[in-house]
């Protein structure tokens, strides 16, 4: 809404993109923190007992500049370690290695969304981020006219499963941008999110990690899902603000990141724990289990 900061058009974020055919791609475009580490409740889940992921490297310091800092207060993500970032074509040519000494541990990179449109800097980042020492993931855009089945179909085609990837994100919101304009019911997204997430677990061996922002949190997901990983933008206030009672596992802070690494602005993101929950997290070594 208009009035909630949390929600103002955002140039730079996860949805900045619509749906389009892969052969012409084109763009459309709190005070208190959590009492619970996330990290604890919500880790990547292997189901594999095969040989374990590689490690996290050393955590780098934050080092980012904001074209529009907020002043979190007590709640700052400065207080937390392990910063990273997420990004997509937008970004252009991205310099993994300026972004990892400027203090981008991890990098969520955009792979697809609907059924037929792939990134085509998707493959190039996710090379060149692991590359750089970065852990890295995948997500893909939600396509609201598009069968579920569709969707993860072709996110599995597109995006390698490799051992020591963090687990893949499933971005759902409302776009407004979109060439669709279908808002299904709160029944049909939980569906429609469900056999796309099992689908993907099935595949990788891990749980998705839901990434989401205010509105489409409070039509859909209030209460939903209690038991994945939750990635929750909230750039004006902090998450236990509009996203009461709910656990979360990263929070992305900002749209308006600065780095030498690229051109423009990039999104800032931040894991919920410190350095040992990160590397266990990370690493594979906590499960759902182990935390309760």
């Amino acid at each position: 809404s208009e009035n909630d900061p949390d929600e103002s058009p955002r140039p730079f974020g996860l949805a900045e993109e619509e749906t389009v055919a892969l052969s012409a791609p084109e763009p459309s475009d709190s005070i208190e923190p959590s009492i619970e580490p996330a990290a604890l409740v919500s880790p990547p889940r292997l189901l594999s007992r095969a040989a374990p992921p590689m490690l996290a490297g050393p955590v780098t310091r934050y080092g980012f500049r904001d074209a529009k800092p907020i002043n979190f207060g007590k709640g700052s993500p400065r207080h937390l370690a392990v910063h990273g970032v997420d990004v997509s074509r937008w970004q252009g040519n991205v310099n993994w290695d300026k972004l990892r000494v400027q203090g981008a541990n991890f990098a969520y990179i955009k792979a697809t969304d609907g059924g037929d449109h792939l990134d085509p800097m998707f493959m190039k980042n996710w090379r060149n981020a692991d590359a750089a020492g970065l852990k890295r993931g995948a997500y893909h855009f939600f396509y609201w006219c598009r069968t579920a089945g569709e969707q993860a179909d072709w996110f599995i085609r597109n995006v390698p499963r490799v051992e020591g990837a963090l687990p893949p994100v499933i971005d759902v919101e409302w776009n407004g941008e979109s060439s669709c304009k279908r808002r299904p019911s709160r029944e049909k997204v939980l569906e429609k999110m469900q056999v796309f997430m099992d689908k993907l677990e099935r595949h990788y061996g891990q749980r998705p990690i839901i990434y989401t922002a205010p509105d489409f949190y409070r039509d859909n997901l209030r209460g939903e899902f209690l038991d994945y990983p939750f990635w929750v933008r909230a750039v004006a206030r902090h998450p236990s603000k509009v996203y009461p009672d709910r656990k979360w596992l990263f929070w992305q802070y900002s749209g308006s990141g600065l780095s030498h690494g690229v051109t423009g602005r990039i999104d800032l993101n931040v894991f919920h724990g410190d350095e040992r929950q990160w590397r266990n997290w990370a690493g594979g070594r906590i499960s759902v289990a182990d935390a309760d």
